[in-house]
């Protein structure tokens, strides 16, 4: 309980306050390309439920691979700075003051990598509410970098990649508590402040 009333505060609060940044960054998108200001993508959340996650949208709209590698031909001008600044996961506040999302949780998937869970890891991963940072997040920060060295990126992220960031996340679920919440968001504020 104490938790979620955490992330319903801390998001409201996040929302009141960075809404002229967020109207800014929505008008930058719509101003240099086609296309909505936000992204929505349906991910796996807790219990298995699918929902509607929202970023601001970094992508020309194309028809492209589901994973970004690199530097990706199709990412917008506003694209490369609101990722690199981490400022596209900003619509997720919304996310999490509804009750789809935690401002800490394991990154939700897409059905498609969470049909690869394990039956046990999933079951862990999948008890809590999914977030906007995590463990995961931090360690694979750079991840589009990594998925760029591999000769094959979908298979770096299937084979690789998502295994090591389901082990952190089914560890982050196993002991998940406020305390632990607080340490994240200050490492995850600290990385986007440091880059």
């Amino acid at each position: 309980m104490g938790k979620r009333l955490f992330d319903i505060a801390a998001s409201a609060l996040g929302l009141l306050l960075l809404a002229p940044l967020l109207l800014l960054a929505a008008l930058w998108i719509r101003l240099d390309s086609p296309g909505p200001a936000l992204f929505r993508q349906t991910r796996v959340g807790r219990f298995g439920v699918p929902f509607t996650i929202h970023k601001f949208r970094t992508m020309r709209v194309e028809p492209g691979a589901a994973i970004t590698v690199g530097v990706d031909p199709r990412i917008t001008r506003p694209g490369h700075v609101l990722r690199r600044t981490k400022l596209d996961e900003l619509p997720q506040l919304w996310d999490v003051l509804r009750g789809a999302m935690s401002l800490v949780g394991p990154r939700p998937e897409l059905p498609r990598y969470v049909a690869l869970y394990p039956a046990e890891m999933r079951e862990r991963v999948l008890a809590v509410r999914p977030g906007i940072t995590d463990p995961a997040s931090l360690a694979f920060s750079h991840e589009a970098e990594l998925l760029a060295a591999a000769p094959d990126p979908e298979r770096e992220y299937r084979e690789v990649i998502l295994p090591a960031k389901l082990k952190l996340s089914a560890d982050y679920a196993a002991s998940a508590n406020l305390a632990a919440d607080l340490r994240l968001i200050w490492a995850t504020l600290g990385r986007v402040l440091h880059g």
